[in-house]
């Protein structure tokens, strides 16, 4: 670990360990030292620049949900401590909501939900990052569907006129990290299933998934299944199914004590043009920001499939962009 504190084992070890420092011990002036001064995090509901305006998020967050746990589910990551490395790190955190904030008014309801976060570090600092929370498990569990959400937080945020912009390609930020992931096989795999679905490919399931995959979808939902995992990505295409798909960042690993497993971040930007997921089509323009994580194995001698995905978006962020241009 070049360049990194020695008291971290090896990449996962630093990623999970200032996490906690930050999060949980109340270490969050630690964010002066391990993110850079002019750092890009960016969400599907925001792009933040600089680390005074990531302390603030922070402290926000710690005052609606002082209890906030995050627990590292997995590390997947690419580089070298000498040119950098990129981590996508699966958390399940849980918190619950005993102050006002972005969310409303204290329920005092205990959550649970996921996050996935891409993050450059070198040097011991991280210098760019991509993350999604899954907001629809959130709003769903304080009471709200995500378009309802999304219509009150335009109006508190000022009205269409004056709210957050979500991330979309005309307001994301170039930061220091330009790289690609790497080549090896199980995230070329996971780059060919995730392509394949988007070109209306849907055979790739049966094929590619175990019949008793276990799935992580957005809203917290957990599905099993072909069945399930068509309905997630079938919705999901069809809503857009002009809409172009682009993977930015694709990682496969081995490791020893884990199975073979892959992470991709992957957008869908284009028009909502489709009956899907998203309901009425509108034609509103839209820029759907996810990622996905699975893990590949098999039971026997049949050829390695999917048994555990993945994958996040956040439905708010995309019912915000169709509610600011449809009215």
């Amino acid at each position: 670990m070049k360049g990194f504190d020695s008291r971290f084992a090896d990449f996962p070890d630093y990623i999970l360990g200032i996490t906690r420092e930050i999060w949980e011990d109340r270490g969050i002036a630690t964010l002066h030292d391990y993110y850079t001064k002019d750092i890009a995090v960016r969400s599907p509901a925001s792009v933040v620049v600089g680390n005074k305006a990531v302390i603030a998020a922070t402290m926000a967050t710690l005052a609606e949900f002082p209890d906030r746990r995050l627990l590292g589910e997995d590390v997947i990551w690419s580089g070298t401590p000498e040119e950098g490395m990129l981590s996508s790190h699966r958390i399940l955190s849980t918190a619950t909501h005993v102050g006002d904030g972005v969310y409303g008014a204290a329920t005092g309801t205990r959550l649970t939900y996921r996050i996935i976060a891409d993050c450059h570090a070198i040097n011991n600092q991280i210098d760019d990052e991509w993350l999604i929370r899954d907001q629809t498990a959130i709003v769903r569990q304080l009471g709200w569907e995500p378009r309802d959400y999304a219509r009150d937080l335009i109006s508190r945020e000022g009205g269409p006129d004056s709210c957050v912009r979500p991330l979309t390609p005309a307001t994301d930020v170039e930061g220091p990290y330009a790289g690609g992931g790497n080549d090896n096989e199980w995230g070329e795999r996971l780059g060919n299933i995730l392509t394949r679905m988007m070109k209306a490919d849907m055979t790739v399931i049966p094929r590619d998934y175990d019949r008793a995959a276990q799935l992580e979808y957005p809203g917290h939902v957990t599905g099993h299944g072909h069945g399930d995992a068509d309905r997630l990505w079938m919705g999901l295409r069809a809503a857009f199914p002009s809409a172009e798909f682009r993977i930015h960042h694709q990682i496969g690993r081995d490791d020893s004590m884990m199975p073979p497993r892959a992470a991709i971040r992957w957008s869908l930007t284009g028009k909502h043009d489709g009956w899907g997921a998203f309901g009425t089509p509108t034609g509103a323009e839209v820029h759907v920001m996810g990622m996905t994580h699975a893990e590949f194995g098999t039971l026997g001698e049949a050829p390695p499939a999917v048994r555990r995905e993945w994958t996040l978006f956040d439905e708010t962020a995309i019912w915000k962009q169709i509610l600011l241009s449809t009215g």
